[in-house]
């Protein structure tokens, strides 16, 4: 498949996202769908003077050896993996999901322990490295967004393409606003939540880690959440779908949990540590071309109008807030008029209305200015 979009992706991936160096070396971990693509990023890769290491992988090979991991096998993988990771430079994660069940029915414990056993890794990558991770485009990602594969392509490169530099200048008053505020209220049908985000950093992103991109994130003090937050938006996590999770919190743990279906595993997910029931990110969402669930959360989290409110790992370095965990699950609240609406509160002041910011220092990040 030949398409200048892709040499327009691959040079943003290439000179923007990773910022690749003549003689520094790029891993690019691939799923064998994506080897159109990968191939236009090789090139442009070596345009840029550096050195490109290809992994490819697929699915079902990745289903089939979670199904019989233990402790043995990561003490290897985990080894081989840590030595790779510190040799490279920067890493290029390219994900074609063709079935979003292909692990689910992987045993729960045996994803734990391969979270748990694999954190180290990716801190390395997280921490260390230059990275970014996208969607190629396949039929099982237009399916979740029901939508044709050819109107899917298209859409995909529309999102990840925006002005990447407009947003950064954009985020700029927000950043400094969050990072002055203390206490900040959450509203909306079904939900009101407050927490404290005082003294944590606030994370603009604009298309260096993810693509497509468009959010910033923080994290509450850890202790400080209390309320209800109802979230609008389906919600996949490890191969399984969950509607309208509300979560209740008492001094930043969360103490009740419901959804509309798999309730048994909604409780096996939040018992899974003690950081599990405890918030690690807070992040609003601001991509001006996402407006609705595409079914994949690195699309969704980044929805105009939207916040997630995440249970699990704080991201350590940046947005720290202490809280550990083997999971990270980034649940959607959009709170656009169609979706309910709902408010944002810094200490007390509106920020941002059914969606839509309005202090005038904050006016650039509505969709209407970051086309």
């Amino acid at each position: 498949m030949k398409d200048p979009r892709f040499e327009k992706l691959a040079k943003l991936i290439v000179s923007h996202s990773v910022n690749l160096q003549p003689g520094e070396h790029a891993l690019i971990r691939a799923d064998v769908e994506a080897i159109p693509f990968v191939k236009v990023l090789v090139r442009e890769i070596y345009n840029a003077g550096a050195i490109p290491h290809v992994r490819l992988g697929h699915e079902e090979i990745s289903r089939e050896i979670l199904m019989g991991v233990d402790d043995k096998y990561y003490d290897f993988e985990a080894k081989w993996n840590k030595q790779v990771y510190e040799d490279v430079d920067a890493v290029i994660s390219i994900y074609a999901e063709l079935n979003d069940s292909a692990t689910q029915d992987v045993p729960f414990a045996n994803k734990v322990l391969a979270a748990k056993r694999m954190r180290p890794v990716s801190d390395i990558i997280i921490k260390h490295k230059k990275w970014t991770l996208l969607n190629y485009p396949t039929y099982g990602l237009a399916q979740k967004a029901k939508m044709s594969y050819d109107a899917f392509f298209d859409f995909l490169f529309d999102v990840c393409t925006v002005d990447y530099q407009k947003m950064k200048e954009a985020f700029i008053p927000l950043k400094e606003l969050m990072e002055r505020t203390d206490k900040v209220r959450i509203t909306g049908p079904g939900t009101d939540l407050t927490f404290s985000i005082k003294g944590i950093p606030a994370i603009p992103c604009y298309g260096t880690n993810n693509i497509p991109d468009g959010e910033i994130f923080t994290a509450p003090i850890k202790e400080s959440v209390n309320g209800v937050i109802r979230y609008n938006t389906a919600s996949p996590y490890q191969g399984i779908v969950f509607n309208n999770v509300e979560l209740t919190f008492e001094n930043g743990k969360i103490v009740k949990a419901t959804a509309d279906n798999h309730q048994d595993k909604l409780e096996e997910i939040f018992n899974t540590d003690e950081g599990a029931r405890y918030v690690g990110e807070f992040a609003i969402g601001v991509n001006p071309k996402i407006l609705h669930p595409m079914g994949d959360i690195l699309f969704d989290e980044k929805i105009a109008g939207s916040i997630h409110f995440t249970p699990g790992q704080c991201y350590e370095g940046e947005a720290d807030n202490g809280n550990k965990s083997a999971i990270h699950w980034d649940l959607v609240l959009i709170q656009r008029p169609e979706y309910g609406g709902g408010q944002i509160y810094f200490d007390d002041v509106l920020i941002r209305d059914n969606g839509i910011f309005v202090l005038d220092t904050l006016k650039g990040l509505n969709p209407e200015n970051l086309k």
